[in-house]
Formats: structure tokens, C-alpha cells, sequence
């Protein structure tokens, strides 16, 4: 469902934004999108951070993210009323049929995507996609994986290990290789297509977070290979 704000000039439409970011990053979820550039570029300073906190922190991560995307030097730029200097008032006079709508909330940054701009930015990004896995490598790994201790239910620790679905990942053979003192290490081959599978990743996120890591006490990579 659409936000709609109404006058982000005053005070009350600063408050419906302000209201509206209370427990939010950004205006529609997690991520900037354009609906926050719409609505950022609709404001013309950054709100009070007494009168409307959340308002004003959204403001500020808005405009960091901005500032990286567009590094650039800005010398300002500012929109009203006054009169503009003599050496521009022919041009203000070529605008001036754009400009009788002075209604910030009419102001589109982006406008709409057609059906056809639609279907051919999904084409471009599906060729994109087909075309990078065709050119990506593969790579053969040997992966040493540690348990707890000589207590560690290693069948249970291999049912889990090989439960991590990636596209991408493909799990070979494996066998388990004391270690002393009772304890055995899993390892494990496994097969990745470069381009959509990290090692580390795979290490770091799946395989000694919760659950798994109630089994694995650590992961070590003991030879990798391009294939």
C-alpha cells in the first residue's frame, strides 16, 4: 500500500513522516529505495532533531548514502521565491510554465516505469545473470571440520553440515580422521561455482552459527583448488 505524505513544509507534514519512521530505517523497509529519495528531495532541510528525531536521523542516513553514491562537490543549490539575479531572468522566464505548480508533494524524481522500460531492464538483468554463470569458475575445496569434543555426535555433525543449501554448492565425499584423544574431525569436499559461493561466507555464516555450531566447533580449509 502507498504512504501518501501531504505538505512536508509544515510541521504537520514533518510530523506525518516523523510519526511514520518511528521503529523504521527507511521509509519502506530496510533499504533506501526511491520512495526515501522521493520524500528526502520533497523536504528542504534536514528536520529538527528535537521536534522530529526519527525524521532527522532518517534525513542524515539518507543524505550519508547520497553523499557516497555521489562524491562530487556540490556548490548548493536552493529553491523559493525571491527574485532570481538579472542575468538569469531569461531563463527563469523559459522555466516559468514548469514552475506555476509549486506543490513540493507533486515532485517525482523518478516517474513512472512503463511496461515495456520494465520488461527490458528484466531481460537486460536475466541476460546478465545467464551470462555470468556460463563465465563463472569452479573450484574443488577440502574442508576440515572440527567438533566440540570427543562427545560431539559426528553423524549428526555431518547430517548438518551437508543440510546447507547454497546455489552453487555441491557436497562430494567425506570421511572422519582422529584427531587424538578420542576426538575425530569430518572431512569434507565440496565443489563451488566461484562467482556465487564464498568459502569464508559458507564458514562464517552457516557453518559455526546457530544451529550447526552446536556441533562444529570450527572449519579450516585445507587445500582449494580451481578446477
Amino acid at each position: 500500500m502507498a504512504v501518501i505524505f501531504s505538505n512536508l513544509h509544515t510541521e504537520a507534514g514533518l510530523k506525518s513522516v516523523n510519526d511514520h519512521l518511528s521503529g523504521k530505517t527507511y521509509i519502506s523497509g530496510d533499504q533506501l529505495t526511491k520512495d526515501d529519495i522521493k520524500v528526502y528531495g520533497a523536504i528542504s532541510e534536514q528536520p529538527s532533531s528535537d521536534l522530529y528525531p526519527n525524521a532527522s536521523k532518517w534525513y542524515q542516513a539518507v543524505s550519508a548514502k547520497l553523499a557516497s553514491s555521489f562524491p562530487g562537490k556540490a556548490v548548493g543549490v536552493r529553491f523559493g521565491s525571491q527574485a532570481a539575479p538579472a542575468e538569469a531572468a531569461p531563463a527563469k522566464e523559459a522555466a516559468k510554465p514548469a514552475a506555476d505548480d509549486d506543490d513540493d508533494d507533486d515532485i517525482d524524481l523518478f516517474g513512472e516505469e512503463t511496461e515495456e522500460e520494465k520488461a527490458a531492464a528484466e531481460s537486460r538483468e536475466a541476460a546478465k545473470a545467464s551470462t555470468k554463470k556460463k563465465e563463472s569458475g569452479k573450484s574443488s575445496v577440502l574442508m576440515d571440520v572440527k567438533p566440540w569434543d570427543d562427545e560431539t555426535d559426528m553423524k549428526k555433525l555431518e547430517e548438518a553440515v551437508r543440510g546447507v543449501q547454497m546455489e552453487g554448492l555441491l557436497w562430494g565425499a567425506s570421511k572422519l580422521v582422529p584427531v587424538g584423544y578420542g576426538i575425530k574431525k569430518l572431512q569434507i569436499m565440496l565443489t563451488i561455482i566461484d562467482d556465487l559461493v564464498s568459502v569464508d561466507t559458507l564458514i562464517e555464516e552457516r557453518l559455526t552459527e546457530e544451529p550447526i555450531n552446536e556441533y562444529v566447533q570450527s572449519c579450516d580449509i585445507v587445500a582449494f583448488n580451481k578446477i
